[in-house]
């Protein structure tokens, strides 16, 4: 069975591994194009260390690229982090042209000029804002994008700014525009996927359904951590530039407690610690002083198996 969006990125299964900083690397991403779906390489991927260098960044990257060139002949894609600031990016898009990259996925702001050069050199563009509105998904049909990411509140990491879920979002940005919508923010069985379908979604995005693999880079305990936890657990606090959810632990209830008595999102950002103490919570295992987010779809997920077996589940209409 094909899609529009299966068409579009020439894959088996409309499904987007989401990108998830830091928990991607060549292995996993490849595991998922194999399984039929579209891995993405997220940002620092493969990497224990994270560089400031634009350059480097994109060199660093280029070898996880090659890396999975040689697991899958199979497509895949790389993320795209735009903000004012573009010097980062101009080093990653030149050489994601020159690795012959098929499709990328842009997270953040609208930028003409990038959106021209990807599509110049035909690649195609999944965009995926922090916060999607009507307005962003116009812009972006406007400028070119492929297909377009609706992410719902639900979602672990960084949430978006206004408290719409998942199946809200889906239904208002469908009806806005002509091409495919992906629905993003906790999917975590086929029960989601169904229901993303029906309110007009045409794949979906999915990252905390994938992490308790054996292909994901996660820690052993914070895998485990996952299948025993259940929505109901999640701590969600401020910070910049919306909000944030964890599983518990000691940071995390911190942060909490930080946020019921009034600290500002800057003060909670600080004390949060960025991607340091995501890496320290989900890649090294301290999930008391670093953190562990995934969004409210964790429930259905009970045990630790292959991307494949989990995609094949969610997939199974389309299998």
């Amino acid at each position: 069975m094909e899609n529009r969006v299966s068409k579009i990125l020439n894959i088996e299964k409309p499904i987007i591994q989401g990108p998830m900083n830091g928990l991607t690397n060549a292995n996993f991403v490849a595991s998922v194009s194999e399984a039929g779906g579209l891995g993405i390489l997220g940002p620092n991927a493969g990497e224990a260390r994270i560089t400031n260098s634009p350059f480097e960044t994109a060199e660093k990257m280029r070898l996880e690229v090659k890396k999975v060139k040689k697991l899958t002949s199979k497509p895949f894609a790389s993320t795209i982090m735009v903000s004012e600031d573009l010097s980062y990016t101009s080093y990653l898009i030149d050489m994601l042209i020159e690795e012959n990259i098929s499709a990328v996925l842009i997270n953040g702001i609208l930028d003409q000029t990038i959106f021209n050069k990807l599509k110049e050199n035909n690649i195609k563009i999944i965009f995926r804002p922090l916060t999607p509105t009507i307005e962003n998904a116009i812009k972006s049909e406007e400028l070119g994008a492929d297909v377009f990411v609706a992410t719902g509140f639900d979602e672990g990491g960084t949430v978006p700014e206004k408290i719409i879920g998942t199946f809200s979002i889906i239904p208002m940005i469908a009806d806005a525009i002509k091409i495919p919508v992906i629905a993003a923010g906790g999917i975590g069985d086929v029960r989601g996927v169904r229901a993303a379908f029906c309110l007009g979604a045409e794949g979906v995005f999915v990252g905390s359904v994938l992490i308790p693999t054996f292909e994901n880079p996660a820690a052993e305990n914070v895998k485990q951590y996952i299948v025993d936890s259940n929505a109901e657990d999640l701590i969600l606090f401020r910070t910049i530039p919306s909000y944030y959810r964890s599983l518990p632990g000691k940071l995390a209830r911190e942060l909490e407690e930080m946020d019921e008595n009034g600290a500002t999102n800057e003060e909670l950002a600080k004390h949060m610690g960025g991607g340091r103490n995501m890496r320290l919570g989900m890649l090294n295992g301290d999930t008391e002083n670093g953190y562990v987010s995934v969004g409210t779809g964790i429930s259905p997920i009970n045990s630790i198996r292959s991307t494949k077996s989990v995609i094949d589940d969610l997939m199974q209409d389309f299998n």
